[in-house]
C-alpha cells in the first residue's frame, strides 16, 4: 500500500488544472472578491463549507490563512503566500493544505487572470500542484470539484452582493448653495456632524464620533474625489471594526433647483450585526439628507 500511495503522489505532483469562468461583473469588483477577506470568506471552498478564519495580507510575500470548516464541524486549515499582485489583472499565490499536526500535505501554485469585456469579467484559474503527500492525495482528488463549486459560490456572492444605498432629494437652492452646505465645516455642524476640520481636497482625512444606543462609533474618512459644485466622495469606515465603504454626493441642476444624489456603497463589508444593518444606514441618511440638510438649506439664512 505504501508503494501505491507513493506512486499516486508522484503521478499527481505535477498535475495542473485550468478553469475559465465568466462573471457578470466588472473585473475591479471580481478582483476585490479575491483580495478582501470579508468577501472571500463568503465564497471560498466547496459547497457546505464556511470560513471562520480568513486572513489576507495582500502584498507580495504576504501571508494567507484560511480555516475551512465542513458541515460536520471538521476544520481544514490552509496557509499560503501571495507571490504576485497586479491590480486588477493578475494574482499569483500558493495554497497549502495542512494536516492536524500543521504539516503541509498539499501545495498548489495558483495563477488567476482577470480579463474584462463589455462590463463582464472572464477569469482563468491555473492551479499547478507542486507538492503532495499523505492525505493530500485525497484532497487533490477533489480539487477540480472544489474549485468548480467555489467559483459557483463566487458567482452567487456577486449576484447577492448588496447594491449601493442611493437616496435622492431636490432642494430649492442653487448648486453653489448646496455645495457650501456639504463642504463648509461651520455649516456642516448645523445639519451633519461636528467636525474639527474639513477641506474639500482629495486626500484630506477627517474623523468624528457618534453615539448610538449607548455605543460610540468612531468614523474615519478620507476624501477621494472632488469636483466643485458637482461631486464629493470620501471613504467611510469605523475604527475598531472591519469594513470599508464609500460615500458619494453628486449635484445636478434641475431648473433653479438642485438635485442631490447620495450613494453609499460597500455596506456589505461591515460586520453582520444589527448596528450595521442596511436599514439603519437607510434611516440615518434619509434623516440627514431628507430632513436635516433640506431644512437647513431652505430655511436657514446663508452665512
Amino acid at each position: 500500500m505504501k508503494g501505491k500511495a507513493n506512486k499516486s503522489a508522484e503521478e499527481l505532483a505535477n498535475r495542473e488544472l485550468v478553469i475559465t469562468r465568466t462573471f457578470d461583473a466588472p473585473r475591479e469588483i471580481v478582483f476585490k472578491m479575491w483580495t478582501d477577506s470579508n468577501h472571500m470568506a463568503q465564497w471560498w471552498g466547496p459547497n457546505g463549507f464556511t470560513n471562520p478564519v480568513c486572513e489576507l495580507d495582500v502584498r507580495p510575500g504576504g501571508a494567507i490563512r484560511i480555516d475551512m470548516r465542513d458541515s460536520d464541524g471538521t476544520v481544514y486549515p490552509m496557509t499560503g503566500t501571495f507571490r504576485e499582485i497586479v491590480r486588477p489583472e493578475r494574482l499569483v499565490f500558493t495554497a497549502e493544505a495542512l494536516d492536524q499536526s500543521g504539516t503541509a500535505v498539499l501545495e498548489v501554485l495558483n495563477t488567476v487572470i482577470f480579463e474584462e469585456k463589455n462590463g463582464k469579467t472572464t477569469l482563468t484559474l491555473q492551479a499547478r500542484v507542486t507538492k503532495v503527500a499523505g492525505e493530500g492525495v485525497s484532497y487533490l482528488e477533489g480539487m477540480e470539484a472544489g474549485w468548480t463549486q467555489s467559483l459557483e459560490r463566487l458567482a452567487s456572492h456577486l449576484k447577492s452582493k448588496n447594491e449601493p444605498l442611493v437616496i435622492e432629494r431636490t432642494f430649492n437652492a442653487s448648486a453653489a448653495r448646496v455645495w457650501r452646505a456639504l463642504t463648509n465645516k461651520d455649516e456642516m455642524k448645523q445639519w451633519y456632524f461636528d467636525l474639527k476640520e474639513f477641506k474639500p481636497e482629495v486626500g484630506f482625512e477627517f474623523e468624528f464620533t457618534v453615539e448610538h444606543e449607548g455605543m460610540k462609533y468612531h468614523h474615519l474618512c478620507k476624501i477621494t474625489d472632488v469636483i466643485p459644485q458637482k461631486k464629493l466622495a470620501y471613504t467611510w469606515r469605523y475604527k475598531g471594526h472591519e469594513g470599508d465603504s464609500l460615500v458619494t454626493f453628486e449635484l445636478f441642476a434641475d431648473g433653479d433647483k438642485t438635485r442631490l444624489k447620495l450613494t453609499h456603497e460597500g455596506l456589505e463589508t461591515f460586520p453582520k450585526t444589527p448596528a450595521f444593518a442596511r436599514t439603519n444606514f437607510m434611516e440615518g441618511w434619509t434623516q440627514i439628507i431628507g430632513s436635516s440638510l433640506k431644512e437647513f438649506i431652505e430655511t436657514k439664512e446663508t452665512l
